[in-house]
């Protein structure tokens, strides 16, 4: 189905692999078409609890290709139509209703970092290649990054990283945030993770708290998060996912949430 993509789900657990390997994945206009059609397909898909992305080789990927010299980032576009690559996927990983753990299982430069600032959880390969390296190449952030970026890691730490361009040492990257985990074999952990958020919690309360955490950040006043966790806690009280977590808690079994991320209803809805 996919050209530069691959993908492959297993017990809730759905595994997005870019796969370039011989170009160690760099970032195509073909891998921006595939990753929009993928983030809006999965939505519609309540089989997939957890999303997982890595990349194939050694890479996770290096940046956008760069083969066609400084013509790449050109366009017979206008200012006003032209919209970056990145920042499109960007804002369709944002949308997602589902847990994303990126597993950064080597070098992520350029568009190979922005694009998993949108994700929930990042685990990188220890001590490999990770930079936001624009200023170094003539152009500037991209993916929406001058919005993720910040939120992530503040304003400071995003400045020098993007002013420097320089690398960013992997325990640096999980002292400030940026990361969560730095691992010899950071696909490993993903999914642990995963399995942890697909065996024991539920899809409504994931998808639910996903879009809370990333839409409150806009927002000048908690008052805002109030009145939305009001309306979802209205609405968990009556349904069964609440029941099911309540009786096992008491009944002291593991839980088995009968309810499906499509079934939650849009909070936001207002806010959007």
């Amino acid at each position: 189905m996919y050209e530069t993509i691959k993908t492959e789900l297993q017990d809730g657990i759905l595994t997005l692999t870019l796969n370039r390997p011989e170009n160690m994945n760099a970032y195509t206009e073909k891998m921006n078409e595939e990753l929009l059609h993928f983030y809006k397909e999965v939505n519609h898909d309540d089989s997939v609890r957890v999303i997982v992305v890595t990349g194939s080789g050694r890479a996770f990927c290096a940046g956008m290709d760069l083969s066609e010299g400084g013509s790449t980032f050109s366009t017979d576009q206008s200012s006003d139509e032209y919209r970056d690559l990145g920042g499109q996927v960007s804002l369709q990983v944002y949308d997602v209703n589902k847990p994303i753990i990126a597993a950064i299982n080597g070098p992520a430069v350029g568009i190979g970092m922005t694009m998993t600032l949108p994700m929930d959880i990042r685990i990188v390969k220890k001590d490999t290649k990770i930079g936001f390296v624009f200023g170094r190449r003539g152009i500037g952030p991209e993916a929406a990054s001058g919005w993720f970026l910040p939120r992530v890691v503040g304003i400071g730490k995003a400045l020098e990283w993007t002013l420097t361009g320089r690398y960013i040492p992997t325990a640096e990257a999980v002292a400030t945030g940026l990361m969560q985990y730095e691992s010899e074999d950071p696909l490993a952990k993903a999914y642990e993770i995963a399995r942890e958020i697909a065996g024991n919690t539920a899809a409504t309360s994931n998808s639910f708290t996903r879009q809370l955490l990333w839409k409150m950040l806009g927002q000048e006043h908690p008052h805002a998060s109030h009145l939305v966790e009001s309306k979802f806690l209205h609405w968990a009280g009556q349904n069964a996912d609440a029941d099911e977590g309540i009786g096992s808690f008491v009944d002291k079994r593991k839980a088995e949430f009968p309810m499906k991320a499509s079934e939650l209803p849009d909070f936001f809805e207002e806010q959007n």
